[in-house]
C-alpha cells in the first residue's frame, strides 16, 4: 500500500485503509483521528518540478485473455512520485503493482512504470454485471492525474455458425449469393472464403464481391465458379469453417442453325429431303437441359423428271444461191430439252453445192466499194452519237452546282408557309417538290449579289418586303428503290455487315445541299448539313439500325450497352463539315453516376473508344451532346456508333420501359400474357410491336417507365388481385425474375416474361387482374408504346427548318467576332448550349455548327419563331449588324 499521499493544489489528503480484501481507498476526507491510520505527506522527489500535473507516456489499453493466461496492464508517468491502479472502482494492492523507476533524459524529471496482472478469474468475478476496466492514477507533487479505461474481456468463438452457405444449381451468367454469419465471438469473427480449399481474393477476381453482412456474391456465374465454398471465421482464440456448399453451374443446351436441305431422295419424281441441327449452341453442361425439339426436319419434294431434246424434221432446201450453194435446217424442239436433258446431238444446218441459172461465180466490183462506203458511214455515225451523248453528261452535271446555287435564293422567307403571298410583304410561301427533277417556284424573291450578305432584322418578320421575281431549281433526284439501292450495295466490300432487307434502313442520294435520312418510328436520323459535301459530288448514303444479335459489341466490367447500334455509311465518304446523328439513350445521366463513352467500329471489326463524355475530347473528329432522351453526335467520319455506359456507383439507373402484350382472341382455355421489358428507345418499342402483331398480339394499357439501378438485384414480375372463381395461373412459383445481368448489359433487347392463365369456364371472357414489376429492394412499376411517323429521306431543302438563303446570311453575319458581343457566342447562349463554345470554336464555321443542331433536335417540329427571336436579340445588340441596303433587293 503507499505510505503517503502527495499533497494537491486543493488541500491535503489523508490515505485510509479499506476493509477491502486487495484494495485500498482514497477518499477527500478521512474518518476522525484514531478510527484509522493517517498518512503524512512525503518530500518531493528531488529535481521534480513543483508546477507539473502528472503526464502520462503510456496509458493501459484494451485486452483480451485467451484461454487461462492472465494479462498485464502497463502505464508511466513524469513526473510522478507514485502511480497506482483502479479496477472497477477498487485500488489494486501495493504487492500486486511491479514499478520501476527512471529519468527523463531531455527534462530531467522523474519517470515511473507500473505493471499489474489479470488473471481469468479476476475478471470472471464480475462477468455479467458490468464490463472489466482498470485505470491509472499518478501523483506528484502538483496534483493527480488520472489515464484512459482499459476494457479487459475474455475473448471466446463459439462453435456454430448463424447461418451457413448451402448447396445450388445455378444458370451461367445467373448471379449467386451465398449467405454466412459467423459464430459468435470476441472480438468479433473476421469471415473469408475459400473456393476447393483456396482463398477466394476479390481484389484479383472483378466478378466476386464480399458484402459487410459477409456473405460471398458473384456478380454472373461462369463454368470457373462451378467448385466447393466454405466459409471461415476466426479470431484470437480459434478458426471455425461451416460445412461445404457445393455450386454447379449449368448451361443449357441450344440449338445450332439448321443445315441446308438435302438433295431430294429421288432424281424424278416425289421423294423426301431432309435437314438437321444439333444441340451444340451451347451444348448442355452440369446437368443444363437438353434441347427441346426436333432435330432432325423431312420435307415432301418432287423433281422434274429430265427430258432430253429431239431434232424436228429437216426444212425444204432453199434455191441455189450465187454461190452455187444451197441449205436446210431443223430445230432441237421435239422435244425440246428440260429439266437438265440432254440437247440434240447432230448439225442444225446442211449445206449442199448446187447449180442453176442464179449459180455465178464472179462478183461486182462495184458492190463491194458500195458495202465498205455503207459500213464506214455507220461508225462515223454512232461516234458522233457517243460525242453528243457525253457533252450532255457534261452539261448536266457542270449546270447542277450553279442552279442549285442560284435557286437557295428561293428561300428568302424564314417562316415557310402554305399560301402563295399575295401582298408585297409576303415571304416565300411554296414548298419545293422533289420527286421531279427541274421545279419553277414563283413567289417574293431577292436575287443573289456579290459581296457580304447581310439580313434586316424588323419586329415581327426576320426579312423586311423583297422584290418579286422568277428562278429555277435543278436537284438531284430522290433515292433509288429499296431493292436496287441494296443491289448496289451487296457489291461493296462493307455490305456483309449490314442487315439485309430495307425495313430498318433510310437511303437517299445528296449533292451539296444536304439532306436528311430518317428510320421511321425510331428516333434515329442522320443530318448532313448543306456545304457537308463537296460540290461536283453526288453520294450515295445509308443510315441502318442494328439487331443485338447481328452485331457483336464486347462489353467489360459494369459496362452496358445506353443506346441502339447505328451504322451510317458508306465509311470513308469525305466530308468537309460534320454530320449530326441522332439516336436514343436509356439513361439517367449523372458526372458522379456514370462514365459513358461512344464507341465506333474500326475497318478491322474492333470497337474503340472514340470520346468520353463530360471530359475534354482528344479529336475533332467527334462531338456528342447528350440530352434527357436522345443524343447528337457529330462526327466527319461515317461508320458504325453505339453509346456504351459505366456505372460509378449503385445509384446508377437506367431506365425500362415496361409493356404489356396479349392475345386479341382466346380459343382455348389457355391465356398468355406478355410482359417486356425494353431499353427505353424507339427502335426497340418499335421490334416489339412489329413482333407481337406477326403473333395476333394485342398492347394492354399504357406503357410505363422503371428506373433500374445497379444494385445487382434481379427484376421481379408477380400477378396479383385474379379473380379465383374464375381464372387461376398455370404458374407454380408466386413470382418470375429476370436475371440482373441479362438487363442491366443490355445485349438482350426483348427480355419478357409469360404468366400463363387457365379460365375456369369457357363461358369467361373478362379477366381483371394486377401485375406488380419491381426491383427487389427497388421500386415498382406496371406498362405501352408510342408511334412517330416520317419520311425515310428527305432531299435537299425540304430537309431543313431553317430557309438556305436565310442559313447563309446568318452563318455570314456572325461568324465573324463582334465587340460588342453581337456574334455566334450570343445566339448560343440564346438557344442554351453556350456549354459548348469550345467545340463550336474549334470549326471554321461555329454558327453552322449551331444551326446544324438545332435543326437536328427540333425536326420536322421545330418553332421557327423562337429561333428568329434569339436571331434578333442578338441583331439588336448591334443596330448596324443586319441591314440590307435597297440595292441587294
Amino acid at each position: 500500500m503507499p505510505q503517503s499521499v502527495p499533497a494537491g493544489t486543493a488541500g491535503t489528503h489523508r490515505l485510509c485503509l479499506g476493509a477491502g480484501h486487495r484494495g485500498i481507498s482514497v477518499l477527500p476526507s478521512c474518518l476522525p483521528a484514531g478510527a484509522q491510520q493517517s498518512a503524512t505527506v512525503a518530500n518531493p522527489v528531488s529535481g521534480a518540478s513543483p508546477d507539473l500535473l502528472p503526464r502520462f507516456l503510456l496509458e493501459p489499453e484494451d485486452v483480451y485473455i485467451v484461454k487461462n493466461k492472465p494479462v498485464s496492464l502497463a502505464c508511466r508517468a513524469t513526473p510522478a512520485t507514485q502511480i497506482y491502479f483502479k479496477c472497477n472502482g477498487e485500488w489494486v494492492h501495493q504487492g500486486d503493482h511491479v514499478t520501476q523507476h527512471s529519468t527523463d533524459r531531455s527534462t530531467g524529471l522523474p519517470v515511473m512504470e507500473v505493471r499489474i496482472d489479470i488473471s481469468r478469474q479476476q475478471v470472471e468475478k464480475i462477468f455479467g454485471l458490468e464490463e472489466y476496466w482498470c485505470q491509472c492514477v499518478a501523483w506528484s507533487s502538483s496534483g493527480t492525474t488520472k489515464s484512459q479505461k482499459a476494457f479487459v474481456r475474455i475473448a471466446y468463438l463459439r462453435k456454430n455458425f448463424e447461418q451457413e452457405p448451402t448447396a445450388r444449381e445455378v444458370s451461367i451468367e445467373q448471379g449467386i449469393v451465398l449467405p454466412c454469419r459467423p459464430p459468435e465471438g470476441i472480438p468479433p469473427a473476421e469471415v473469408e472464403w475459400l473456393r476447393n480449399e483456396e482463398l477466394v481474393d476479390p481484389a484479383l477476381d472483378a466478378n466476386v464481391y464480399v458484402t459487410p453482412e459477409h456473405s460471398l456474391v458473384v456478380r454472373q456465374a461462369r463454368l470457373a465458379d462451378t467448385a466447393n465454398y466454405t466459409c471461415v471465421a476466426k479470431n484470437i482464440v480459434a478458426r471455425r469453417r461451416s460445412a461445404s456448399a457445393a455450386i454447379t453451374v449449368y448451361v443449357n443446351g441450344g440449338w445450332s442453325t439448321w443445315t441446308q436441305w438435302s438433295a431430294c431422295s429421288t432424281s424424278c419424281g416425289r421423294g423426301w429431303q431432309k435437314r438437321s441441327r444439333t444441340c451444340t449452341n451451347p451444348a448442355p453442361l452440369n446437368g443444363g437441359a437438353f434441347c427441346e425439339g426436333q432435330n432432325v426436319q423431312k420435307s415432301a419434294c418432287t423433281t422434274l423428271c429430265p427430258v432430253d431434246g429431239a431434232w424436228s424434221e429437216w426444212s425444204k432446201w432453199s434455191v441455189c444461191s450465187a454461190e452455187c450453194t444451197h441449205w436446210r435446217s431443223r430445230e432441237c424442239s421435239e422435244p425440246a430439252p428440260r429439266n437438265g436433258g440432254h440437247e440434240c446431238h447432230g448439225p442444225e444446218l446442211d449445206t449442199r453445192n448446187c447449180t442453176s441459172e442464179l449459180c455465178s461465180h464472179t462478183a461486182s466490183g462495184a458492190e463491194d466499194v458500195a458495202l465498205y462506203v455503207g459500213l464506214i458511214a455507220v461508225a462515223v455515225c454512232l461516234v458522233l452519237l457517243l460525242l453528243v451523248g457525253v457533252l450532255v453528261y457534261c452539261r448536266k452535271k457542270e449546270g447542277l452546282d450553279a442552279d442549285v446555287a442560284d435557286s437557295s435564293i428561293l428561300t428568302a422567307g424564314f417562316q415557310p408557309v402554305s399560301i402563295k403571298p399575295s401582298k408585297a410583304d409576303n415571304l416565300l410561301t411554296i414548298q419545293p417538290d422533289l420527286s421531279s427533277t427541274t421545279m419553277t417556284y414563283q413567289g417574293s424573291l431577292c436575287p443573289r449579289q456579290d459581296g457580304p450578305a447581310k439580313l434586316q432584322l424588323p419586329n415581327g418578320h426576320l426579312l423586311s418586303p423583297l422584290g418579286a421575281g422568277r428562278h429555277t431549281l435543278h436537284h438531284s433526284s430522290p433515292a433509288a428503290e429499296g431493292a436496287d439501292f441494296v443491289a448496289r450495295l451487296s457489291t461493296q466490300s462493307y455490305f456483309r455487315s449490314l442487315p439485309r432487307g430495307t425495313t430498318n434502313m433510310a437511303y437517299g442520294t445528296f449533292n451539296f445541299l444536304g439532306g436528311r435520312l430518317m428510320i421511321p418510328n425510331t428516333g434515329i436520323s442522320l443530318l448532313i448539313p448543306p456545304d457537308a459535301i463537296p460540290r461536283g459530288k453526288i453520294y450515295e448514303v445509308y443510315l441502318t439500325l442494328h439487331k443485338q444479335e447481328e452485331v457483336r459489341l464486347p462489353l467489360t466490367g459494369c459496362q452496358t450497352l445506353l443506346s441502339p447500334i447505328v451504322s451510317c455509311g458508306p465509311p470513308g465518304v469525305l466530308l468537309t463539315r460534320p454530320a449530326i446523328l441522332a439516336m436514343g439513350h436509356c439513361v439517367e445521366a449523372s458526372a458522379e453516376n456514370w462514365s459513358i463513352r461512344l464507341k465506333k467500329q474500326s475497318c478491322e471489326g474492333t470497337w474503340e473508344d472514340v470520346l468520353q463524355l463530360g471530359v475534354e475530347p482528344c479529336s475533332e473528329l467527334y462531338y456528342c451532346q447528350l440530352e434527357a432522351q436522345a443524343c447528337y453526335i457529330f462526327t466527319e467520319q461515317l461508320g458504325r456508333f453505339a453509346l456504351v455506359g459505366e456505372s460509378l456507383s449503385m445509384a446508377a439507373s437506367k431506365r425500362l420501359k415496361l409493356v404489356l402484350f396479349a392475345p386479341a382472341a382466346c380459343p382455348s382455355l389457355e391465356y398468355n400474357i406478355r410482359v417486356y421489358c425494353l431499353s427505353d428507345t424507339q427502335d426497340v418499342l418499335k421490334e416489339v410491336i412489329q413482333l407481337e402483331k406477326q403473333m395476333g398480339g394485342q398492347l394492354i394499357g399504357a406503357p410505363r417507365v422503371l428506373h433500374f439501378k445497379d444494385s445487382y438485384h434481379n427484376l421481379r414480375l408477380s400477378i396479383h388481385d385474379m379473380p379465383s372463381s374464375l381464372w387461376k395461373s398455370k404458374l407454380l412459383a408466386s413470382y418470375q425474375e429476370i436475371p440482373f445481368y441479362h438487363i442491366w448489359s443490355g445485349l438482350q433487347p426483348y427480355l419478357h416474361c409469360t404468366f400463363t392463365l387457365e379460365r375456369l369456364s369457357p363461358s369467361t371472357c373478362e379477366l381483371a387482374c394486377k401485375i406488380w414489376i419491381w426491383q427487389v429492394e427497388g421500386e415498382g412499376r406496371a406498362v405501352s408504346p408510342g408511334a412517330g411517323v416520317g419520311s425515310p429521306a428527305l432531299v435537299g431543302p425540304s430537309a431543313f427548318k431553317i430557309p438556305f438563303l436565310i442559313r447563309q446570311k446568318i452563318i455570314s453575319s456572325l461568324d465573324t467576332p463582334c465587340a460588342r458581343g453581337a456574334d455566334w457566342r450570343t445566339l448560343a447562349q440564346k438557344l442554351n448550349l453556350d456549354s459548348h463554345l469550345g467545340f463550336f470554336a474549334s470549326k471554321p464555321s461555329p454558327t453552322a455548327m449551331i444551326l446544324n443542331l438545332w435543326e437536328a433536335r427540333h425536326f420536322p417540329n421545330g418553332n421557327l419563331s423562337q429561333l428568329a427571336a434569339a436571331v434578333a436579340e442578338v441583331g439588336k445588340q448591334d443596330g448596324g449588324l443586319f441591314s440590307v441596303s435597297e440595292a441587294e433587293c
